[in-house]
């Protein structure tokens, strides 16, 4: 298969003549599962391309066999016969018509669904919340940071959550005052449901606020559950907690700091440096109705930071330090979290706090209009096995890694079985990215690979591939330093399973560790499916690349010019996802103006059919946990490449 780009060759699986039905289905159903899944319409739409207009809609696990489809373009049908393997039509007519897509059974048309039109990408308006003054008299603005997606109102469309990073957000690492952060609810024409303001107690940057949307009491609306502080408002204005409270360190005495969030004194001494910072003060999980924002419930924060306040010049001190590795809350306001179907029926959101050193990690369950506790695991609880603590990411993974049909934890270096108990650990401590999925079909079971930062517990191990279901390393690339970044996906048809490379090294490597080119990709961050083919493409800042394998480079298929990506050198969209048309993933990056979501969705035909990602319980649960610290691609709990069974 030739890559397709700026080469000038056309991408496998768009051979088709425009306008006709494609001839090669991949179907793929997933296993029999009695994990929830949405309720989701067709998702029709139809997108204008250089070679007509693109028709692509959803096929549904629950679709029943042999169920084919009919398309229209202004009331005329466009194919011959009922389309049965394939989810697109290609239109090379096409034009400014209304498309519509029915139902096919036994020869008989049934459920019509309108397709949305999109030209270039759709346009959805946003209402960017004015800006502000920091405590220390800093005016900052507004910027559309990461989103996730749910069905909020049960009408089987999506809708979008969006987060509003103001731009005094800071890092964990750095002392200083924010803006209050906001979560929005938008329609896909712009209209806004709702706005929640998490209020002056939550500090914003992208360790602080994890937000998480999913239909979690099976009512077949979707709730946003996240944690919330004293003075947070709801989509509805009520106030959760004490209104007046301010917990936030140093209000009263600004301080002039370094990158480290620390000062020195006269005398040359670093003290740390709290201003801005939240020690202490009531912390609390709310879990918010997805169709109107109201607040149904809230209950203390389940990973507790412990009582630190101790006063004076050093409000942490030595119980902050003991308790999670140092005494500035850098390390014990790391929080991640997710979404898990770990009883196997529903999901579970999971919440943790930190990850450099001690971890401890919480699912909570959302039932009867009520938060309870599911589990919750401690690294340095008494009888936890040595080698828990210190192994997280900036983001964890949820996979079903023993196919016992509930979802695990996968935290980094070490996992958690469904109910919470320790499940392996690799001790090789942080790292900066991962990814989990069928990595290597020829093996049983799913992998992981990911890099490292802390060469010591590594092992001077840079990156590596490891058995999802016990830990163990399967190979890895050296490395005499800090491993920032690393990626995998099959982008190379000539060798079986997905390709893994990363900053450690300047080769790419099949599924088995082989060098297989001593050039790699350069782009690290995220991949899409987003052509013809079943190979995945390159994915960052606001370009979609195509690896030539022949050339031994990336060639754009897609400059989203005008658009921006997020969180500095991470250069993430809002969300990539399977939103809508068929199995590949739309990208939603915000316009750089901050004024409007734009969402890109694929011209390019292919001849393969697979259901929407979205009905598979891991990808689902990856686009719930994406928005997550840095932002990892989602991955399915199935191979999806060059040589995947038909």
């Amino acid at each position: 298969m030739a890559a397709c780009g700026t080469t000038g060759t056309q991408p496998s699986g768009s051979s088709a003549a425009p306008g006709s039905a494609a001839t090669i289905a991949t179907a793929m159903v997933p296993a029999k599962t009695a994990m929830q899944l949405e309720k989701l319409d067709r998702g029709a739409v139809a997108v204008r391309g250089s070679d007509g207009t693109l028709v692509s809609w959803r096929a549904l696990a629950t679709d029943a066999p042999g169920l084919a489809f009919n398309v229209y373009r202004d009331g005329k049908k466009l194919n011959a016969e009922p389309l049965a393997t394939s989810t697109s039509f290609n239109d090379a007519a096409g034009g400014t018509g209304a498309y519509e897509v029915r139902e096919v059974v036994n020869g008989t048309e049934g459920a019509a669904s309108k397709a949305l039109a999109i030209d270039g990408f759709l346009t959805v308006p946003l209402r960017r919340p004015d800006g502000g003054k920091t405590a220390d008299g800093k005016e900052y603005t507004y910027n559309a940071n990461d989103a996730s997606v749910a069905d909020l109102d049960g009408d089987g469309q999506y809708e979008i959550v969006l987060k509003w990073d103001p731009s005094a957000s800071q890092d964990n690492c750095c002392a200083g005052f924010t803006g209050n952060v906001l979560l929005d609810a938008y329609k896909l024409d712009g209209k806004l449901l709702w706005r929640v303001n998490l209020g002056p107690n939550i500090r914003a940057g992208a360790h602080y606020t994890q937000f998480q949307v999913a239909d979690y009491d099976g009512d077949g609306k979707a709730e946003l559950i996240v944690k919330t502080a004293d003075g947070t408002r709801d989509g509805t204005g009520k106030t959760i907690g004490d209104a007046g409270a301010n917990w936030v360190s140093g209000s009263g005495e600004i301080e002039q700091t370094d990158r480290t969030g620390s000062r020195r004194t006269e005398d040359g001494k670093l003290m740390a440096s709290f201003a801005g910072r939240i020690l202490k003060g009531p912390e609390y999980l709310s879990v918010f109705e997805g169709a109107t924002g109201r607040v149904l419930d809230t209950i203390p924060y389940p990973s507790k930071r412990g009582d630190v306040d101790k006063g004076g010049d050093n409000p942490g001190g030595d119980e902050l330090k003991a308790r999670w590795g140092d005494a500035y809350a850098n390390r014990s306001d790391r929080y991640l979290a997710g979404t898990a179907w770990l009883d196997g029926k529903r999901p579970s959101a999971v919440f943790a706090r930190g990850y450099y050193a001690r971890t401890t990690i919480a699912a909570v369950d959302f039932a009867g209009g009520k938060l309870k506790q599911r589990w919750y695991f401690d690294s340095e609880a008494a009888g936890v096995p040595k080698g828990y603590s210190g192994q997280g990411n900036h983001q964890f993974s949820v996979a079903d890694v023993d196919g016992d049909g509930r979802h695990e934890i996968v935290y980094g270096a070490m996992a958690l079985d469904d109910d919470g108990k320790p499940l392996w650990t690799t001790g090789m401590g942080h790292g900066d990215a991962m990814h989990v999925g069928d990595l290597d079909p020829a093996r049983p079971g799913l992998e992981k690979w990911g890099v490292h930062e802390n060469m010591a517990m590594a092992r001077n191990r840079g990156a590596a591939m490891v058995d999802a279901r016990t830990g163990e390393v399967l190979w890895s690339t050296a490395a005499a330093k800090d491993t920032g970044r690393g990626a995998t996906g099959d982008i190379d048809p000539r060798f079986p399973g997905a390709e893994a490379w990363s900053a450690a090294s300047p080769n790419l490597f099949d599924a088995k560790g082989n060098v297989i080119a001593q050039a790699r990709p350069g782009q690290m961050n995220f991949m899409a499916w987003w052509d013809g083919d079943l190979q995945r493409e390159l994915l960052d800042g606001t370009k979609i690349s195509k690896w030539n394998w022949q050339a031994g480079r990336a060639d754009v298929l897609l400059d989203a010019q005008g658009a921006a990506s997020n969180n500095g050198t991470k250069s993430n969209p809002a969300l990539s996802v399977d939103l809508f048309g068929d199995w590949r993933e739309e990208v939603i990056w915000r316009a750089a103006d901050n004024n409007s979501l734009r969402i890109y969705s694929t011209a390019i035909p292919t001849t393969h059919k697979l259901t929407t990602l979205m009905h598979d319980p891991q990808y689902r649960a990856a686009i719930a946990w994406q928005n997550t610290a840095y932002n990892q691609p989602p991955w399915p709990s199935y191979y999806i490449g060059e040589g995947m069974p038909k």
